[in-house]
């Protein structure tokens, strides 16, 4: 396993982020520690999870299965970069307002004690706001953090699904604070969603935050979807209809892998892997099978001609080219749509 640093941090990761929101409505109990213990064995240090996940209301199923799985002992918690997150409705009982959708002070202490219990660990090491609140003025949310900090429950602040503007802000904020401030983004990214290259990849690479990008195979399209369907297995559940709709780039897509020699979703990972402000895209493996084999994209070395070719089939915000584009750089704001 090859390992970065967690930003501009001196924190150092995996290069493969293990996801865990399958965890509990998809893989039970027993499952997800096996899976967790093979990510270990296969050097994958690097787990993210919400306290929305488990998608039962209030509840932080998810966090919960990870808390019994640290609670094993084993070095499983020591060795683990354990990222979730804060925003989402967690409100048990209707009427207690400060537990729905929202980063204010109170909800940022309340929701951080209640994600270290079902986690059964005394801190976290980056604590994200899984979106943006637009209602709440950044010195109320950097001091929550910084109390946190303080008392050790918390080491790094990081955001999810932030526009580029929200990243700025938020650090020019925590600079004149004298705090770190956010030091990741989890951003939807994928050959087929690139729009994060325009303004929020340039203000990751401005600001020094490592970019982990959540659902970098299109919810499947990008790992072999079309050669999936040749075999009898199903797509995943609404995907059909889009995989008709994209079929000839999955097409040419598929193709083009064959001729690198490589599964399509070693190849889609391997291309983001090549980026430097990419830290650690995240993998949800289905099987213990799905997470062995992802290893082999941080193998993979693509050369300038099969970046572009890539690009020619899963064109950036700048559009379809005749040679295609190797360079992400060429697809920021104003040049993609400008001059």
């Amino acid at each position: 396993m090859q390992y970065t640093s967690l930003g501009r941090t001196g924190l150092q990761v995996s290069r493969l982020c293990l996801g865990t929101m399958n965890y509990g409505p998809h893989a039970p109990e027993a499952d997800a520690h096996k899976q967790m213990d093979k990510a270990h064995e296969l050097g994958i240090n690097f787990f993210d999870t919400a306290d929305v996940y488990g998608w039962k209301k209030g509840e932080g199923l998810t966090e919960k299965i990870i808390g019994t799985w640290f609670a094993q002992g084993g070095g499983r918690r020591e060795r683990t970069i354990i990222a979730t997150k804060v925003y989402g409705d967690m409100d048990l009982d209707a009427g207690d307002l400060t537990m729905k959708r929202g980063i204010s002070a109170v909800k940022i202490r309340r929701a951080c004690e209640a994600s270290l219990k079902r986690l059964q660990t005394d801190y976290i090491d980056l604590y994200q706001m899984h979106h943006i609140s637009r209602d709440t003025p950044w010195d109320e949310t950097w001091e929550a953090y910084e109390t946190l900090v303080r008392q050790g429950k918390v080491i790094y602040a990081g955001s999810s699904n932030f526009a580029g503007w929200n990243i700025a802000q938020a650090n020019e904020t925590a600079k004149k604070r004298n705090y770190l401030g956010l030091v990741t983004e989890q951003s939807k990214y994928s050959l087929m969603s690139r729009t994060i290259e325009l303004e929020v990849m340039p203000a990751c690479e401005a600001y020094g935050l490592g970019v982990i990008p959540w659902s970098p195979l299109e919810s499947g399209l990008l790992g072999g979807a079309l050669e999936k369907l040749k075999e009898g297995r199903r797509a995943q559940e609404g995907n059909q209809k889009r995989i008709e709709k994209e079929r000839p780039r999955l097409e040419a897509w598929e193709a083009l892998c064959r001729e690198f020699g490589e599964k399509p979703a070693d190849v889609a990972l391997a291309w983001m892997l090549h980026n430097p402000v990419i830290t650690a895209p995240i993998i949800g493996p289905r099987t213990i099978e799905q997470l062995i084999g992802s290893v082999r994209a941080t193998e993979i070395k693509l050369s300038d001609d099969q970046l572009k070719a890539i690009d020619k089939i899963f064109p950036g915000p700048k559009g379809p080219s005749d040679e295609g584009v190797s360079d992400w750089h060429q697809q920021r704001a104003p040049e993609a749509y400008a001059w």
